[in-house]
């Protein structure tokens, strides 16, 4: 997913009006699941285009539901769920990103899911930790993001590379042969800079054993593991092997089919992309586990869906999160989008099961790692993007960059 920055002066200023209309909707029965009805859901990004037309095939079993899909753009998906809550508006049903749901729960606006019919053990640890916050759950996982690595197979031939990196020592060791030897003009693509570059930053953290915040929401942003991870990271910077300048809305396939950049760490729907634009890229392509430091650990991401604290269908939409849900549900939307399967069994059968490449999407997603739910986590992360772009141009070193990181996000959390 991608998600704005927060707006925290929106934040602030709906603090108190939230307090009153959010929380209290959950009381009352509301609408009967059989009675008729209308449910209205808001879908981010692509999901929100597509779930209309699985919303209308929702309908064809369910005659009595009219499911009002309404799309909303990562871009403004922010700024409209808070001005939403605050009026008591929110729709039935919202999709929640990862960095979302613990600001929204803490302000009162979801409703706690039944954990008798959504189990936790039906789904990848981190999609479920994604959607708790302060010990309840507030949304079932939908989809599942990570990051694996994706990399050239014949250009790694011509660098003399014979297996994918298996290390962090490896990775970089790949990195200067398929420049010193194949002649790219890179060795990885990684984010220099801007918003959201932990996310780039993540599968070093969290290999390296380190994290941002404890699960107690106690910041540990500069323990001696993530300055380790900082170092590695800042290292492919100060050495050639990636571009410290990278312009807005970068799209590195274009580089990976030309072959300037032969690495880069991606998600499951980059996949689609190189066989849909570059299909003679075909069989020059692979993808492997995030390479390990202590471990190989990549970042979780996804959505959840969640109820409104103020809805009155709360019955008709955890069907409505059911049918999305289910091992059927999740093997549809599957194909329709690309999107992983949070639920667990929906691997089972098909071509999540047998296809090699997804596989490796399915053991990366078992140890995949995310923050604690925090309703300040957008303002957090967004220290740590500074840190690290000031190591990645040569502005600090990583240990103080991060300290700065760490002092700061001390301060919010007071």
């Amino acid at each position: 997913m991608y998600r704005p920055a927060t707006t925290a002066a929106i934040v602030l200023t709906v603090a108190s009006a939230l307090t009153l209309t959010a929380c209290g909707g959950s009381g009352g029965a509301g609408v009967a699941a059989d009675a008729k009805q209308t449910l209205t859901v808001w879908a981010m990004g692509t999901e929100g285009e597509k779930l209309a037309d699985v919303a209308k095939a929702y309908e064809k079993s369910h005659t009595n539901i009219t499911v009002k899909v309404t799309p909303v753009g990562w871009d403004v998906a922010h700024q409209k769920l808070v001005a939403a809550a605050a009026a008591g508006k929110l729709p039935d049903v919202v999709q929640m990103g990862g960095t979302y749901l613990g600001e929204f729960a803490d302000m009162g606006a979801l409703e706690p899911i039944d954990t008798k019919t959504f189990k936790q053990g039906d789904f990848f640890p981190a999609a479920w930790q994604q959607a708790s916050y302060g010990g309840k759950t507030y949304g079932v996982p939908w989809y599942v993001d990570t990051r694996v690595l994706y990399y050239r197979t014949d250009l790694a031939a011509k660098a003399g590379i014979k297996s994918p990196p298996a290390t962090m020592g490896d990775l970089q060791k790949a990195a200067e042969a398929y420049q010193a030897k194949a002649g790219t003009k890179w060795g990885l693509s990684i984010q220099p800079g801007g918003l959201d570059t932990v996310q780039s930053f993540y599968p070093f953290l969290y290999s390296a054993g380190g994290e941002i915040l404890t699960q107690d929401g106690k910041p540990v942003v500069n323990s001696p593991e993530a300055v380790n991870a900082l170092k590695n990271y800042g290292s492919y910077f100060s050495k050639g092997l990636s571009e410290k300048s990278v312009r807005p809305g970068y799209d590195v396939t274009k580089d990976f089919n030309n072959g300037s950049v032969p690495m880069f760490f991606g998600g499951p729907w980059v996949m689609s992309l190189l066989d849909d634009n570059y299909p003679d890229l075909k069989g020059k392509w692979a993808v492997a586990a995030v390479p390990a430091d202590k471990s190989s650990v990549s970042m979780a991401g996804g959505s959840s869906l969640a109820i409104s604290a103020d809805s009155e269908h709360k019955p008709a939409a955890k069907q409505f999160i059911s049918y999305l849900a289910d091992v059927k549900g999740q093997a549809d939307w599957y194909q329709r989008t690309r999107d992983l399967p949070a639920n667990k069994a929906s691997w089972e059968s098909g071509e999540l099961a047998t296809d090699a490449n997804l596989k490796i999407w399915r053991r990366q997603m078992e140890t995949a790692k995310t923050p604690p739910s925090e309703p300040k986590l957008t303002e957090f992360t967004s220290k740590v993007d500074a840190a690290i772009e000031q190591v990645t141009q040569g502005h600090s070193a990583p240990k103080a960059a991060l300290d700065k990181a760490q002092s700061e996000i001390e301060g919010l959390t007071r």
